[in-house]
């Protein structure tokens, strides 16, 4: 190990042991009473090392089982993929539909509920400020490692009108309950900006406050209005986004250059 404060020694070690495959991905690492009696530390000192892990994305930290190793695959998401005219019908959504091409294991923690909206959210909707919105969250889950936050704010009397205002997920989407209640999104608009995790989105993703997250904005208009935005934010070295434009044909060719390895969900 190299030299340092003996906390960055411990983190070297175990940080060497994850890299050669001791520790795998989902595998519990030490507790900090556990770390602090093999290496005859104290707690602060053990509790400063998994924090340097922390920091690197290779370990996260979940209440009720320990530190666990961060799998270290990048997922990539197709974000044109479930605005596709002609996606085809699924019971599933488009996060599951992804995860599961990654061969890995989708979960999710759903909310739903009304609320007064924001400054923000009124100029991304179009709709008086304080004025009442449905804010549908979900924290999504691979293989029980939390990967993104998502909060998707809809127009109070398009959410009652077409359903989505229930307090339980719709497994096929709020994209497709929409469409089939006569509000196709017809027109998107994206942003994705880079930045550092502010103190909660740090708690929700389990990762240290400053990590670099993808905070991804989608608008979406039918035409008349707009229907809903979305905001999701994920860990910018675990997530890659891709669109893919223009016709299926074309769209083929350009997968096929790209190989296996470029298959939804795995980069």
């Amino acid at each position: 190990m190299a030299d340092g404060p003996t906390y960055h020694r411990i983190a070297d070690l175990l940080r060497e042991e994850i890299r050669a495959g001791r520790w795998k991905p989902g595998d519990r690492l030490p507790s900090h009473a556990e770390l602090a009696d093999q290496m005859q530390v104290s707690i602060t000192t053990a509790r400063n090392a998994i924090q340097v892990l922390v920091t690197e994305n290779l370990v996260y930290t979940a209440t009720s089982r320990g530190t666990l190793v961060r799998n270290q695959e990048v997922l990539e998401s197709v974000v044109t993929d479930h605005i596709r005219p002609n996606r085809p019908r699924s019971s599933h959504d488009i996060f599951e539909e992804i995860a599961r091409a990654a061969e890995r294991e989708p979960t999710k923690e759903f909310s739903a509920r009304m609320e007064p909206a924001g400054t923000e959210v009124a100029q991304w909707l179009g709709v008086p400020a304080d004025s009442w919105v449905l804010a549908r969250t979900v924290v999504q889950y691979l293989d029980n490692e939390p990967w993104s936050w998502e909060v998707s704010f809809y127009p109070r009397d398009l959410a009652e009108a077409t359903g989505i205002d229930s307090p339980h997920d719709i497994p096929e989407g709020t994209t497709r309950r929409l469409a089939d209640r006569g509000h196709a999104e017809t027109a998107h608009r994206d942003t994705v900006v880079a930045r550092p995790a502010t103190a909660e989105e740090a708690i929700v993703l389990g990762v240290a406050t400053g990590t670099v997250l993808l905070d991804h904005l989608r608008i979406g208009a039918d035409h008349e209005r707009v229907t809903r935005a979305t905001r999701h934010r994920s860990i910018a070295t675990r997530n890659r986004l891709a669109y893919e434009l223009g016709d299926e044909e074309g769209t083929a060719v350009i997968r096929r250059v790209l190989g296996s390895s470029y298959r939804p969900g795995i980069a």
